[in-house]
């Protein structure tokens, strides 16, 4: 659930290379970017073992109608982009981040792990932000941005197909464990195979007990709507916000097999570094593709299409084989592509040779006659 920002800074010490930072004072939202002077590198790690689920991990409940009575879990940043356009960025904190469970998985990836049990959890992570930005023109919204595992997804505004509203709010749907923010109710699938459940729950208005703020990014200045209330100098906190992924050691880190996953990841970073800066309403900067990913996209288009219920084992096979068939043909296209530039090259020089060979030579008797 929505988590107090304060109350998980004082469940946490800075650590950095696994280790605690000694001689640092106590932390707070007024103290907290201090911790700039170690570097970006710096975690705020749990007192408590993740594995025991404390209490404060939990967050706090909100009530039938929607309200938290002890927890500031939302911090609404406003960035005037230019005249009478403006950026209103609502983000949620939350102190754990619960990851896929292995049964939330798109077939038939769900049936070749041989040791998954539902309640398996891989990509958790102490702390999470999570946001939505609403971008205003004229004081009227045009468009909203829903942020989902790195990456997200935008709508126009007046798309009732996309958006879902209650009068003239719009109603977010917040996948249970991870967070990520979805237009709509339902299943989602993200990450090529993972599936997030984001049926209507419990419903939080983040809004009564948020800090609001107003940012400039040019000069670097957060200021606060009410200066005697919200403290400004958490924003500005460089390192991240859990622990940073434990080594394969670590008796608390599991690896899924065959892909790699982890069951424990790092903490994420602030709300100043989630592209505040942007032309659309989707950041600049495009999500991070790896080849995991995009094998993972090939296999189930192969499934999709051509071998649905077969073993998933062998699609496995049959995927690899086709890979591999794919990559030898482009290695030999691309060989005999090189020898035939070759022959061309050495051909070309040859027939130059020739020609300057075949040069007249100067006829010096005929010369000195006519000299």
């Amino acid at each position: 659930m929505p988590s107090d920002i304060l109350t998980h800074v004082l469940h946490t010490i800075p650590f950095r290379n696994f280790e605690p930072i000694p001689d640092v004072p106590a932390l707070d939202l007024d103290t907290l970017s201090s911790l700039n002077q170690y570097g970006k590198a710096v975690y705020l790690t749990a007192i408590e073992n993740v594995t025991s689920n404390p209490d404060w991990f939990l967050g706090e409940t909100p009530d039938a109608a929607g309200a938290l009575h002890n927890s500031t879990a939302c911090a609404v940043v406003v960035i005037e982009k230019a005249e009478q356009e403006v950026d209103a960025f609502y983000f949620y904190f939350y102190s754990f981040n619960e990851g896929a469970d292995i049964t939330q998985v798109l077939p038939p990836l769900n049936r070749i792990f041989p040791d998954g049990r539902p309640g398996d959890h891989f990509g958790d992570h102490v702390g999470d932000w999570e946001h939505n930005m609403i971008r205003f023109k004229n004081g009227k919204p045009t468009g909203i941005y829903f942020s989902q595992h790195g990456s997200g997804q935008a709508c126009k505004w007046d798309d009732g197909s996309c958006v879902s509203k209650d009068g003239d709010r719009p109603v977010v749907f917040s996948a249970r464990g991870s967070h990520a923010n979805y237009p709509t109710e339902g299943n989602h699938t993200h990450d090529e195979a993972l599936v997030d459940i984001a049926d209507k729950g419990r419903r939080w208005d983040p809004i009564p007990l948020a800090y609001f703020y107003k940012y400039d990014p040019a000069t670097d200045v957060l200021t606060p709507a009410d200066p005697g209330t919200y403290p400004t100098d958490w924003f500005h906190f460089e390192g991240a916000w859990g622990d940073k992924k434990y080594k394969d050691s670590d008796p608390r880190q599991k690896t899924v097999p065959y892909f790699g996953l982890k069951k424990y990841d790092n903490g994420p970073t602030g709300p100043k570094f989630k592209h505040l800066v942007r032309k659309g309403l989707v950041p600049d900067e495009p999500p991070e593709r790896n080849l995991m990913k995009a094998l993972v996209g090939f296999y189930l288009s192969l499934y999709g299409c051509c071998l649905h219920g077969h073993n998933p084992w062998v699609v496995v096979v049959f995927t690899i084989v086709v890979l591999a068939a794919i990559i030898f043909l482009a290695a030999f296209t691309f060989r005999k592509g090189c020898l035939f530039l070759r022959r061309r090259l050495r051909q070309r020089r040859a027939e130059k040779g020739t020609a300057e060979l075949n040069v007249p030579l100067l006829d010096l008797e005929r010369a000195e006659d006519e000299s």
